[in-house]
């Protein structure tokens, strides 16, 4: 985004082609870096990271908000409403499509794998957003045909464009099977020949597109049958509360799954289950490949909702309870021994694992910490109170208990978890070696560290070449040094420092200057 947005004197850049330390992004993803390489052209002097994190702000809100519509869609669905009682009384079809977004809401808040990635800045969380988008579209396109269409084509083209056209054409197309294939109902149409050829319009100009754009790949890792343990792992704790809720779901309405094109309301979360935990298994069982999963598995886990028996309820209540209250309180000790140096076995554990970090306190971190406690505390009392109706209670803790201690690790940990993952340490050091410069020559460097230099240091980077008067300094990584040396040695450098990370033994770079002072440019002789 940085380099799009501010490339350096003389550097090339191409919208089309992102680069970064002269090679392409590996994900093919073009939507994610262009949103943010606008914003970062839009922030004042200092504020390019926040102004960067604005669209995938937006981009996880329209997750939320368009995962709580298409649950409320599909479980408007007659067969998705509960048996209407012998003498009325029962919720109306809206209230009660209500009461189950509500649930699939909390049950995607709760997942563990969404608290761990939807910070991020990544083509992932675009990918998330886009296919929650055409989730939605699906889910209401027998309602309403315009907004549907309008959010089919921007999910299919912006999961296209994020570096998933794959993805995008199983989701969309198998969508439509599904929906063209449903039960007719009163209150829904059947898809007319306009709708499917609409549909068709739009997956040939996702085809063309990613023609277009070079963003076609197929990359299939090979696995063994061994393996399946490794992806039920994964699944396991990055879908966690949602996915027994979704089990359970499936063994209570089992009836309806031996015709289950015919009911949406399975049909489409199970299908998008399916193929993004099989596209999860293909490309090499990366946790951000299963991020697009989430929606329709807490879909499937608000279906569970009503099935729920009070003991099964109460042993999730229970649970969530005592796991989110440790979390919490671990949270708050080991926060309370950084600045305190009491008790002594966190602060010694903090200081081994982050060597030279400074703590410090901020009242805004504090205070928001502690309202959030507050707030759980609230909440448990009243999750154990005696009024509790709502359908979704059994969902409220474990979503609580994820935002509190999501909220706990970025507020109190904040400026330990930065100085843990960021790079801003070891290029500080970098600096006080090199001092202020506009050029660095860079060889066998990561594009993290790149990035990094470029960022922290205000530097521009040049491949590596003889040492010049405006670029003395060179920098690569120790891991790549046995294959560099003879080169880096016959065109003039000399290594000055090895510099580690404080936070990871296993990384270092190496600072080189030149072998010889720098013969400084001579006027020229007036004519």
């Amino acid at each position: 985004m940085l380099q799009l947005a501010k490339p350096g004197m003389g550097e090339a850049v191409s919208w089309l082609k992102p680069t970064l330390l002269g090679s392409p992004d590996s994900n093919l993803a073009l939507l994610p870096y262009w949103l943010g390489a606008a914003f970062i052209r839009l922030a004042p002097s200092g504020f390019e990271d926040t102004f960067a994190r604005l669209p995938f702000i937006a981009m996880l809100m329209t997750t939320l908000a368009a995962t709580w519509y298409a649950v409320y869609a599909l479980t408007r669905h007659p067969a998705a409403q509960p048996v209407a009682f012998a003498f009325g009384g029962e919720a109306k079809p809206a209230d009660y499509a209500r009461a189950m977004a509500d649930g699939g809401l909390l049950a995607l808040l709760a997942c563990l794998g969404l608290a761990q990635l939807s910070h991020e800045t990544t083509p992932a969380l675009s990918q998330l957003c886009f296919a929650a988008l055409l989730f939605f579209g699906l889910s209401t396109l027998t309602r309403h045909r315009l907004q549907s269409a309008l959010a089919i084509t921007t999910g299919m083209l912006g999961l296209t464009l994020s570096g998933a056209p794959t993805l995008a054409l199983w989701l969309g197309i198998g969508g439509s099977v599904i929906c063209a294939a449903a039960q007719p109902t009163p209150t829904q149409r059947r898809l007319s020949m306009l709708d499917l050829g609409l549909l068709a319009l739009v997956c040939l100009l996702c085809v063309t597109t990613a023609g277009a754009l070079d963003l076609w790949r197929w990359r299939v890792v090979p696995h063994r049958m061994v393996d399946l343990h490794i992806l039920a792992k994964l699944i396991a704790w990055f879908t966690w509360p949602a996915w027994p809720l979704a089990l359970w779901s499936l063994w209570r309405w089992r009836g309806q799954l031996s015709q289950v094109w015919r009911y949406p309301h399975l049909g489409l979360p199970l299908w998008f289950a399916a193929v993004t935990v099989g596209a999860t298994w293909f490309t090499g069982l990366t946790d951000r490949a299963l991020l697009t999963s989430l929606p329709a598995i807490a879909t499937l886990a608000a279906l569970a909702l009503p099935t729920l028996k009070r003991s099964l309820g109460a042993l999730i209540d229970w649970f969530t309870l005592l796991f989110f209250s440790i979390c919490a309180l671990v949270i708050w000790i080991v926060w309370l021994a950084m600045q305190t140096g009491s008790p002594a076995t966190p602060a010694r554990n903090v200081a081994r694992l982050a060597p030279e970090f400074a703590p410090e306190f901020s009242v805004g971190a504090f205070v928001l910490a502690l309202v959030a406690t507050i707030a759980w505390g609230a909440l448990v009392k009243w999750r154990t109170g005696y009024h509790r109706a709502a359908i979704w209670k059994s969902l409220v803790l474990p979503a609580g208990g994820a935002v509190l201690c999501w909220l706990l690790l970025t507020s109190l940990w904040l400026p330990l978890l930065n100085y843990a993952r960021s790079y801003a340490p070891l290029v500080e050091k970098v600096t006080r070696i090199t001092g202020p410069t506009s050029c660095l020559q860079y060889a066998g460097i990561s594009k993290a560290q790149g990035t990094a230099l470029r960022y922290h240091a205000h530097a521009r980077l040049m491949p590596m070449q003889a040492p010049q008067s405006d670029c003395p300094w060179l920098i690569i990584d120790k891991t790549n040094r046995s294959l560099l040396s003879a080169k880096i040695e016959s065109i003039g450098w000399v290594e000055e420092a090895a510099i580690k990370r404080p936070t990871d033994k296993d990384e270092t770079l190496l600072v080189y200057r030149p072998a010889t002072p720098l013969n400084t440019l001579s006027e020229k002789p007036l004519n």
